[in-house]
């Protein structure tokens, strides 16, 4: 269970990387859409595990660069956080399958052959 501390940095560190993905990396991603879905972070704070999401683009080959910047958007980081925290946490990326997995559960879906429920007939007395 996460502390109201833990939380709060996480919530801090998701607000900065999204911004930096929007701003400070567009070199490294171009024109792909990245959201950061989810960061958990340790008790000590120094270390946080980063979900992202993608749009417009190869997920494979845009996580695989960014995993080999880490250490750029982690010292964005540092510049934009490095004044309200004592430590700047080691980052490590995860992709966030949870949109493709929805979309793919809506295609199954729409596409099931399921009759209309039969009308019943109500009686009032």
């Amino acid at each position: 269970m996460e502390s109201q501390r833990q939380k709060k940095y996480a919530k801090l560190i998701q607000k900065e990387l999204g911004e930096i993905f929007q701003k400070e990396a567009r070199h490294l991603i171009g024109r792909t859409m990245v959201t950061v879905t989810r960061v958990e972070v340790s008790p000590d704070l120094g270390f946080a595990k980063v979900n992202l999401s993608f749009l417009l683009a190869d997920k494979n080959q845009a996580f695989d660069l960014i995993n080999d910047h880490k250490k750029e958007i982690r010292h964005h980081l540092g510049k934009r956080i490095g004044k309200s925290v004592r430590i700047i946490p080691e980052l490590a990326f995860f992709p966030d399958d949870s949109a493709s997995y929805a979309q793919h559960m809506d295609k199954i879906i729409s596409g099931l052959n399921i009759p209309p429920a039969p009308e019943e007939d109500e009686e009032e007395d």
